[in-house]
């Protein structure tokens, strides 16, 4: 990967958890997972609240990879209330999940060895 790529990259998933965080989503993390996986660069974690949270941050998430020219692969026409929706951007993976889910599966602490990025930084 080209670095001016990958820069690239990274400030449009920092863009993304922000706006995540501008909706609502609770404790969002950006993981720089580049290292130590071979088929993404990021992941953006964030709990919401309850499924309506969901359905509703979904909308708006969609809405913004759209004006960002970012394509969603393999998305699902409806949500489910199963508490967790994955984005697949490519570049970036999006976790949208239930605090239940994100306890039960601990993605932050699975991906550990990637870096987290703090929000506030670039």
């Amino acid at each position: 990967m080209v670095d001016n790529n990958f820069d690239k990259i990274h400030d449009l998933a920092v863009k993304t958890a922000k706006m995540l965080n501008d909706h609502k989503g609770i404790d969002t993390v950006l993981i720089d997972v580049s290292q130590v996986s071979t088929w993404t660069s990021f992941f953006i974690i964030t709990t919401v609240m309850s499924t309506g949270h969901l359905r509703g941050l979904v909308k708006e998430l969609r809405n913004f990879l759209a004006d960002q020219s970012v394509e969603i692969f393999h998305k699902h026409k409806q949500i489910d209330d199963n508490g967790w929706e994955l984005m697949d951007c490519g570049d970036f993976i999006v976790h949208l999940m239930s605090q239940e889910k994100r306890d039960f599966y601990d993605l932050d602490k699975l991906w550990h060895q990637g870096d987290m990025i703090t929000l506030e930084a670039r």
